[in-house]
């Protein structure tokens, strides 16, 4: 064994004991790469529980901790299954979360009408201070500014796409012309958009996001929820292939949705894609810009 795979296993250990006690033992270890964090790692102890622990080395500050209380948020709904969260924190200056380990399953056969009820389920919590989170969280590893607003629309241009646009602009990657268009665009948008009243939305909803727990049913992971409009948590399960058409008769049949919702599907997902310019490279600039020029 390495000297960096021993330091690795004796942060895990340490962040294990904390939350869990000092008698455990581990029996299997499994590391995955990628997302939006350094490293993480399925933990299976010789007693059989499982958990989830990821971490980084200092980057995205409070990212996981928002995580957390996303998790959490959730949750306390009783409306749709979450990972429980067993704590975060700061372990040998790096940040991290541990989690319950949710192990795949293969999908019932109403696993998507199953989900459209408990999505429309979790949509259906609100809050009186209108449209906005108690804090700041993320959207992978880009800050999601939060601050309450009553009204949707206001709320959706100025933290969801003029904040990114102006990243996108700092970051020169948006022109002149397109800036312009985007603000013909905002004018426009109290019009096109139905002001609805605030849902709790997963705000990360799609595929990857949407585990198989083992009793077929679903179970969200990485959320970067706050009470927005639904339409807007809708249209984002468009954005890589959209799932299973059941998902959403069954979503409708417990809450149904303005008519002309498909019409309003590009205006939402204006949103994640400036987020994917800024995260991920100009190559998402035609489908913004695609978008933008059709009105």
């Amino acid at each position: 064994m390495s000297t960096e795979t021993q330091a690795q296993y004796q942060f895990i250990d340490k962040i294990i004991q904390h939350h869990v006690g000092e008698n455990t033992e581990v029996k299997d270890l499994e590391f995955f790469y990628g997302g939006n964090f350094n490293l993480a790692v399925r933990v299976q102890l010789k007693n059989a529980d499982e958990y989830f622990i990821k971490w980084n080395q200092g980057d995205h500050q409070g990212l996981f901790d928002a995580e957390a209380k996303n998790l959490d948020l959730i949750g306390k709904t009783s409306s749709i299954s979450v990972p429980s969260v067993m704590g975060t924190g700061t372990m040998e200056e790096k940040e991290y979360l541990m989690m319950e380990c949710i192990p795949s399953g293969e999908k019932a056969a109403n696993y998507w009408v199953d989900f459209g009820e408990k999505l429309a389920l979790l949509h259906k919590n609100t809050s009186e201070s209108g449209h906005g989170l108690d804090y700041t969280n993320f959207i992978g590893a880009a800050p999601q500014i939060n601050t309450w607003n009553q009204d949707g629309i206001a709320f959706f241009i100025e933290h969801r796409l003029r904040n990114q646009l102006a990243r996108a602009i700092y970051d020169r990657k948006i022109d002149a012309e397109l800036e312009a268009k985007f603000e013909t665009l905002f004018e426009k948008l109290p019009s096109l958009l139905p002001n609805e009243k605030s849902a709790l939305i997963h705000g990360d909803l799609w595929s990857g996001n949407a585990m198989t727990n083992p009793q077929g049913l679903i179970t969200l992971v990485d959320p970067a929820c706050y009470y927005g409009f639904r339409e807007a948590e809708l249209a984002f399960t468009t954005m890589f292939g959209g799932f299973d058409e059941s998902f959403y008769e069954a979503y409708h049949a417990n809450f149904p949705i303005e008519k002309g919702f498909h019409e309003r599907i590009p205006l939402y997902n204006l949103y994640p894609l400036l987020v994917h310019v800024n995260l991920f490279g100009e190559g998402y600039l035609p489908a913004v810009k695609k978008i933008v020029d059709s009105y």
